[in-house]
């Protein structure tokens, strides 16, 4: 087995357990520090002898998410603007190997390639190599200073999704000396990971780097601003840093913990850094470029968890407690144009005690339903083969209020049900292996092949394509099955009493 490789840069060292070679914190692009801070992204300087790869790099400067680390119990790790790191697990044996590149969520302001719920042991042991990445992250990473800070910063936009292409780049380029095939590259992600590929299928710098692509609980309509929109919030979010639009110095000068902090002294939208379409980078919507046929030839699983919007709200008690009339004020704060005909609908038709258990389904839908949809159906139109999925293992923790809440499905997909915090998230049942079993056998079989069926067809269920006439989808659970249009109704509903949740200018 060969722990040192040579890459374009130099060599790395790497180490072995498991049956699996592993590589950490290599980097694939220079320090966005100092002056090239809000600059795109460098390729890394060369180096002489054999760089230590056993160490996992820092993550970008982030917020604390103490409402997860209460649930999940998750440490707190090495934060840096220097943080353009990638980690890669890899069979001892030479491949060629198909890849997978997973982009972590996180809101585009928190998260890392490092954490333990990513570990590829499990799919490196299956045939894949897996590749985790690091990428700026918030304000560093999202900020739009091209039309308040002059030509100098013309390439300031989308830095965090530049960071992406780069790490593609420097896969396409290195990943063959560690048994991978660059011409064999899925893309995957979880929420603003997914939404991240969903870009990166509109974003020309990346055409050609991956040939699959994996949503889960994202598209192409998570946090992707226009040049006005971003501009606006901006120029808020300068005034809360004290910095005056145009004074570059100022910017650079500021403690990259500063960019952090002032973030969150806003009260911005849900999402306040994320894509825009800033018309080099991002040409255009990723929703609009879907309708170019951009991912024509790119197979695609999507799906979401049956309870997504539950992770948000299973430690708020106000909102389990509220009465009805608090809670439809509340909804309209968050979508002022949601009728009473829908709310109505979810007091009528979903089970739970309370109000508010009722109406949790209402948003899984508007966020993370309706967009997955919405995509799924553009991906179709245009030709592509498309799998969707819903996760439906319901979580005991918390008396149950987690359910098949967002990033649930996570260490299900990776295998990875042993890792230290899972089980303070999905609770200890042994029936959550078998499901871990189908998950992480479905993606490394669509890794392998574009389809996450057994080559054989003896893996049952058989997972149906997606189409617009029967919208089938695979629910992930305890009993496994096939679903013909599980969203009609709650489909019918919203199109006779609301419009599109998705905005697409």
């Amino acid at each position: 087995m060969n722990h040192v490789v040579e890459t374009k840069y130099g060599l790395v060292r790497g180490f072995s357990a498991r049956g699996v070679r592993h590589w950490r914190g290599i980097p694939f692009a220079k320090p966005p520090v100092g002056t090239r801070r809000f600059q795109p992204p460098e390729p890394p300087d060369a180096w002489d002898g054999v760089r230590d790869a056993t160490v996992f790099g820092p993550a970008s400067l982030q917020p604390e998410d103490q409402a997860i680390a209460n649930i999940v119990g998750r440490a707190k790790l090495p934060e840096s603007e220097d943080c353009l790191y990638l980690n890669i697990w890899a069979p001892e044996d030479d491949g060629p190997h198909p890849v997978m590149v997973w982009i972590h969520g996180g809101a585009y302001v928190a998260g890392s390639g490092s954490v333990n719920w990513y570990d590829g042991t499990s799919f490196a042991q299956n045939g894949v190599v897996l590749v985790t990445i690091n990428y700026r992250l918030g304000a560093l990473g999202f900020l739009y200073l091209g039309d308040l800070f002059g030509p100098a910063f013309a390439s300031s936009a989308n830095l965090g999704i530049q960071d992406q292409v780069a790490a593609l780049r420097w896969v396409n380029e290195n990943i063959a000396a560690f048994g991978g095939d660059p011409g064999q590259v899925t893309l995957f992600g979880e929420s603003a990971g997914a939404g991240s590929v969903a870009t990166l299928l509109a974003t020309p710098s990346a055409r050609g780097l991956f040939q699959r692509a994996i949503l889960q609980s994202g598209s192409g309509a998570l946090g992707v601003h226009t040049p006005d929109t971003a501009s606006a919030i901006t120029e808020r979010y300068l005034a809360a840093l004290g910095v005056q639009a145009g004074d570059a110095d100022a910017l650079l000068a500021v403690p990259g913990e500063k960019f952090v902090e002032a973030a969150s002294a806003l009260r911005e939208p849900a999402l306040p850094f994320g894509p825009v379409v800033d018309g080099r980078i991002l040409p255009k919507h990723p929703m609009l470029a879907l309708d170019d046929g951009v991912a024509r030839d790119i197979p695609v699983i999507l799906g979401v968890t049956r309870d997504e919007y539950n992770l948000f709200v299973a430690q708020d008690d106000r909102w389990f407690q509220a009465d009805e009339d608090t809670l439809r004020q509340q909804l309209r704060r968050m979508d002022p144009r949601l009728p009473d005909g829908v709310i109505n609908y979810y007091l009528a038709h979903r089970q739970g005690d309370t109000a508010g258990a009722k109406l949790s389904p209402l948003v899984t839908y508007r966020v993370f339903v309706e967009p997955m949809l919405l995509t799924a159906d553009k991906l179709v139109q245009q030709g592509t083969p498309v799998w969707m999925y819903r996760f439906d293992w319901a979580s005991p923790v918390l008396g149950g209020r987690l359910g098949a809440c967002h990033a649930m499905e996570i260490p299900f997909v990776f295998n990875n049900l042993h890792q230290t915090g899972v089980d303070r998230f999905t609770g200890d049942s042994p029936d959550r292996q078998p499901i871990a079993d189908q998950m992480h056998r479905a993606w490394t079989n669509f890794a392998k092949t574009g389809n996450p069926n057994t080559a054989d067809g003896t893996e049952e269920p058989v997972w149906p394509a997606y189409d617009l006439k029967r919208r089938a989808l695979l629910a992930f659970g305890t009993d496994t099955h096939v679903e013909d249009d599980p969203y009609g109704p709650e489909r019918a509903a919203w199109s006779a009493a609301a419009p599109p949740s998705v905005s697409i200018p």
